[in-house]
């Protein structure tokens, strides 16, 4: 102090504070833990004798085994304790060791649970990420503290599945729409990243295949022209590539045209390359397998259709007709069955749609039909009360008493 490097206030919190239990420190750091760690800060920055140093950080050691003590913070206090309490908490335990699973003192979770583990503060955090997504402390600043939080936190295991359980995935989801102000951008690029995260974890990608993701991200990638947005994007769609549940709707929803179209842009990041690349080949490679007449002869089989991509793919019609002949015309017949069998609309409306593009593409597919009594059957669906199914039996019908010739006109 003698020297100004210190001030007579650091003085006395260095004197509060040294030499005294652990639950005496503790409860200053409570009281005053920011006015403490400027004080050690300060020392580190202004002041190069070693003794001093090392006993500084010998400090700074001991109180980040209590440093959770910020999460009480989290709960209490105007918004800007908490959203320092939140940083300091997120940037700490992101940096920490691996391997640290030791005991942690203070604090209590909201359920008045003793917190005594990193995880336990970890899922105490997501708890308050959560709260704040739900309903923001602040109007403009919780909802973007929270995920950058998240988008550093959900490395860790225990993050993804205490986020996951706590229904936090479907917060996330409004956040993902295109973005124009640097501010929204930032928050954008934070919201795809977590998502990406969250792509490595199974339950979070089985939530997720249910929503409505995918559409929202295409329309991110196509409307952004941050480098940043695009890579953590790509690589997502990358990874869901790996999953089942996302390759028919990645097709249907014309990835593919899409990843072209960035891939003739210019890009400087070579992982975003990479995955373009890696996207455009696993996604040919898909709608092949999805367009198979295997695939879709158990489809039918099975009785259940839906507007899988194969149905409206004009290749697989036009490369697969002759098969339709096959065990004296079996699929053809199985298809008019479940014109007759089915009570699911869906179904339906894909089984006519089906037929319709068998009369157009079969060179005597008018002729079949008729034989096989489809005509009877499809009329009957003309009255159904869901018009997806009235829609696609009109088609069909016209195409029956029409004809090829005048296909075009009708697929129009």
């Amino acid at each position: 102090m003698s020297t100004k490097l210190i001030s007579g206030t650091c003085l006395q919190l260095l004197r509060r504070y040294d030499k005294r239990p652990e639950s005496s420190r503790a409860q200053l750091l409570e009281d005053d833990g920011p006015a403490y760690i400027r004080v050690f800060v300060c020392i580190l920055r202004d002041i190069f004798k070693e003794e001093t140093i090392e006993y500084v950080l010998a400090l700074i050691d001991d109180m980040l085994a209590g440093c959770f003590v910020l999460f009480r913070l989290l709960w209490k206090g105007n918004f800007f304790m908490q959203e320092k309490s939140c940083k300091i908490l997120g940037l700490i335990i992101s940096a920490r060791p691996r391997t640290l699973s030791g005991l942690v003192n203070g604090g209590e979770s909201i359920s008045k649970k003793k917190i005594t583990t990193v995880d336990d503060v970890l899922k105490g955090l997501v708890e308050w990420l959560c709260a704040q997504l739900k309903k923001p402390s602040h109007p403009s600043r919780a909802i973007p503290t929270a995920i950058s939080c998240l988008s550093t936190l959900l490395k860790e295991p225990v993050v993804r599945s205490s986020f996951v359980h706590a229904d936090g995935i479907k917060l996330l989801i409004p956040l993902i729409s295109p973005a124009s102000t640097q501010q929204s951008i930032q928050l954008l690029y934070e919201t795809c990243l977590c998502v990406w995260l969250l792509s490595y974890f199974e339950p979070a990608t089985e939530y997720l295949a249910t929503s409505h993701i995918l559409l929202q991200l295409i329309d991110v990638v196509k409307s952004s022209t941050k480098e940043k947005v695009v890579r953590v994007v790509v690589l997502t769609f990358k990874n869901f590539l790996e999953k089942e549940a996302f390759i028919a709707p990645m097709v249907d929803l014309g990835l593919l045209q899409v990843v072209e179209s960035l891939k003739a842009q210019a890009w400087s990041d070579e992982d975003l390359l990479e995955a373009l690349n890696h996207l455009e080949v696993g996604l040919r490679v898909n709608i092949k397998k999805l367009s198979s007449f295997d695939k879709y002869k158990q489809e039918v089989l099975l009785g259940h259709l839906d507007w899988s991509p194969v149905h409206k793919d004009a290749v697989f019609w036009r490369e697969n007709i002759t098969s339709f002949e096959e065990n004296d015309f079996q699929i053809l017949r199985v298809l008019i069955t479940i014109l007759d069998s089915s009570t699911e609309p869906r179904t339906l409306a894909v089984a006519c749609f089906d037929l319709s593009q068998f009369i157009q593409c079969h060179p005597a597919g008018r002729v079949i039909a008729t034989d096989l009594k489809a005509k009877e059957r499809v009329m009957k669906l003309l009255n159904h009360e869901n018009p997806e199914v009235t829609k696609n039996a009109l088609l069909c019908i016209q195409r029956l008493f029409l004809g090829a010739k005048y296909a075009s006109f009708l697929q129009a």
